[in-house]
């Protein structure tokens, strides 16, 4: 395949970006997204020029950092599909290809397609995680929990954080990675003492970083690699007013 590459290029965090036009050739079907990213890495090396920066590790499709917005949409054109997971057999010979960082306030970009997403750490922070005693690890058996409740509390994990949904979101918004997050948690027994502390932590940190808020475009369910529903921001909102209005009387009392 022969394809023509506008890519954006930007040295550093304080300085302007622009687009760059590269031309490949003899690009393989069967290779991946990233790995095509590769071979114009490797002949931007031989003519001295540097290479493109961009975020990937797993190339599983497992963790989330190959952020990438391919011809406009967040991850490219195949659904539930990761930059890392794509093929080049989803584009056809001579056509030009766009390749953009994630676009939004709260995911500055650092340099070329890579971008800061530690926003999303502070949320994780802020409340992501259930407060255990140390110590041998309990029985698996002595918390049951519902095997309906536990598929709820598994489609939320599912999110790998990757930042596409904020990426689609026209408001920049990161209510369905903090809902799945959320919802993970706060479904489970073991989650569910300090579930109010959680979802108000967790929602005034997203709002703190800079995030947008959601006005139901629905892009970040269809753009999301592990089609976390929408249904998750609707629980968050849930669980946050139900712990803010238990905050208010128990300082009132």
């Amino acid at each position: 395949m022969k394809l023509h590459l506008k890519i954006w290029r930007q040295k550093s965090r304080e300085t302007a970006g622009q687009f760059a036009h590269y031309d490949l050739e003899d690009v393989s079907e069967d290779s991946s997204f990233l790995e095509m990213l590769d071979i114009l890495n490797e002949q931007l090396i031989a003519d001295g020029e540097e290479p493109v920066a961009f975020d990937h590790d797993c190339r599983e499709g497992i963790c989330g950092a190959c952020s990438l917005v391919i011809n406009g949409q967040a991850h490219g054109p195949e659904k539930a599909t990761t930059a890392c997971q794509l093929h080049m057999r989803h584009f056809h010979d001579g056509q030009t290809i766009t390749i953009e960082p994630w676009r939004a306030a709260a995911f500055p970009v650092m340099r070329d397609l890579v971008v800061d997403r530690s926003a999303f750490d502070d949320i994780i922070r802020a409340g992501g995680y259930i407060t255990a005693r140390t110590g041998s690890a309990p029985d698996a058996n002595e918390i049951p929990i519902p095997k309906d409740v536990a598929d709820k509390a598994m489609d939320a994990a599912a999110c790998i954080g990757c930042g596409a949904c904020v990426a689609a979101c026209p408001n920049g918004a990161a209510m369905l990675f903090t809902g799945a997050k959320l919802s993970h948690l706060n479904s489970l027994p073991q989650g569910k003492p300090e579930r109010d502390r959680r979802a108000i932590s967790m929602v005034h940190a997203m709002d703190e970083a800079g995030f947008g808020n959601c006005t139901n475009y629905g892009e970040c369910q269809e753009a999301c690699p592990k089609e976390i529903p929408l249904d998750m921001i609707a629980k968050m909102n849930r669980d946050y007013a139900a712990a803010s209005v238990r905050s208010f009387f128990s300082k009132a009392s």
